[in-house]
């Protein structure tokens, strides 16, 4: 087994200096003491400096140490007895129970890309209904494409994912996988217990590298549960259906790391790398012959600030976007979408329909026009305008009114059962308002 010896720590950064045959990057390399820490190599100096991350961020690290190579990268269990577990970036179960006890388990690295598809057929767009009549009306869900949840801090967005997880996973269709990146660890035992009360973890894989994780680990897990989602895709044919909250902290946490090690940010603030940070994880969550990656992914916005450059990097990579605002979160409509702001290049007559296509258009129609009818009534008042003005002003408020909705995983905290909709609930609904 190769040998190396730490030089210096700075930091979650150790170097490591090997005289002869030094690791490749991506492979984990032990520190020869009780613990048997794991570094993480992250790049080769010259001379044989090798420069690692520790991801486990074990302070007892001296220099001097001896350190061996394992050949291997992060490795994390695969196959069905992962389903129903929690696991941590480096497939560490997390919910309490023993470790996955197999000796045929077999185990994947996670930063090792699956081959490319050269034969991948595109197939018919298929909807998948949420039961959410803004969602499914105004982005609907569409097997195999990536929706956002845009919004600052307190609008509902985990909550909203929440729900979206609860009722796609009723169906029972595929398996959904849930990856926390550096979110609240409160939320992340809310969703186990909602979805162990629901009896769906039976189809659910989750991770998590919340907020009390270094960002080493907050950097990886949405990678780890990538990984994951491709070998059930790839080997057991599924239709994986995949929520990630929040892509944000993956930026947030690389960014982070950029720092530790010392890189000069771009001119928006951010590490050099974003935007291969944000292209490497977005072209995992994709679909091939063997099955599709439906992917959500909440996105937190700084400051609510939509033109941040990393918010409008992951914006670019998805296909329907569903803003939260915060002024409409005020008013106490629930979810808080912002209907002029929220867009979906799925929304087209080959996908959703004819039908759905016009009333779309129309309703956007009476939108717009309430917001800039709504400057105009604060000052002479909604009496003056002309009769036709104050019905479509009228419409587009029964149209808000209508999008609100109860949601089925806070009915135990308010007491008010939630609803759901099919989509041909919601476009009837919608009829009778505009017609």
């Amino acid at each position: 087994m190769s040998k190396g010896v730490i030089s210096s720590i700075k930091d979650l950064v150790v170097f490591v200096n090997f005289e002869e045959d030094a690791p490749n990057i991506g492979e984990i390399i032990e520190v020869e003491n009780e613990k048997k820490t794991q570094l993480l190599v992250e790049r080769l100096d010259v001379h044989g400096e090798v420069l690692c991350l520790n991801v486990r961020s074990d302070r007892s690290l001296q220099r001097g140490m001896p350190v061996a190579r394992t050949h291997n990268g992060i490795q994390i269990p695969i196959g069905d007895k992962t389903i129903g577990r929690i696991f941590d970036a480096l497939g560490q179960p997390l919910d309490g129970l023993p470790q996955i006890d197999d000796k045929d388990l077999a185990y994947k690295d996670i930063l090792k890309n699956p081959p490319r598809s050269t034969n991948f057929e595109v197939r018919k767009p298929e909807i998948l209904e949420t039961g959410l009549k803004v969602i499914d009306f105004m982005t609907p869900f569409v097997k195999g494409r990536k929706i956002g949840i845009i919004g600052g801090a307190g609008v509902g967005k985990t909550v909203l994912t929440m729900e979206l997880i609860n009722n796609i996973a009723q169906s029972g269709t595929g398996l959904s996988f849930f990856a926390g990146i550096g979110e609240r660890i409160r939320e992340g035992h809310e969703l186990y217990d909602t979805l162990k009360e629901a009896d769906l973890l039976k189809n659910t894989c989750m991770f998590f590298g919340q907020m009390n994780e270094n960002p080493i680990q907050r950097a990886l897990v949405g990678v780890a549960a990538t990984a994951l989602a491709e070998d059930f895709r790839d080997n057991h044919q599924k239709d994986i259906l995949f929520f990630a909250d929040n892509i944000y902290r993956y930026i947030q946490a690389r960014n982070e790391l950029a720092t530790i090690l010392s890189q000069i940010p771009n001119e928006g603030g951010y590490e050099p790398t974003i935007f291969s940070d944000i292209k490497v994880l977005q072209d995992r969550l994709t679909s091939n012959e063997n099955g599709s990656i439906t992917s959500v992914q909440t996105i937190y916005v700084p400051a609510d600030d939509n033109s941040d450059p990393a918010v409008q990097m992951i914006s670019h990579e998805l296909d329907a976007i569903l803003v939260l605002s915060r002024s409409i979160a005020e008013q106490g409509i629930r979810p808080a979408v912002d209907l002029t702001r929220s867009t979906s290049s799925l929304l087209t007559p080959e996908i959703v329909g004819d039908r759905h296509y016009v009333l779309s258009v129309q309703v956007q129609a009476l939108l717009q026009k309430y917001e800039s009818l709504k400057s105009i009534i604060a000052i002479i008042g909604e009496n003056e305008l002309s009769p036709s003005d104050r019905a479509d002003f009228t419409k587009a408020k029964k149209l808000i009114q209508n999008f609100t909705q109860n949601f089925n995983v806070t009915t135990k905290l308010n007491g008010i059962p939630g609803e759901t909709f099919t989509r041909d609930q919601t476009l009837a609904s919608i009829e009778e308002i505009i017609v």
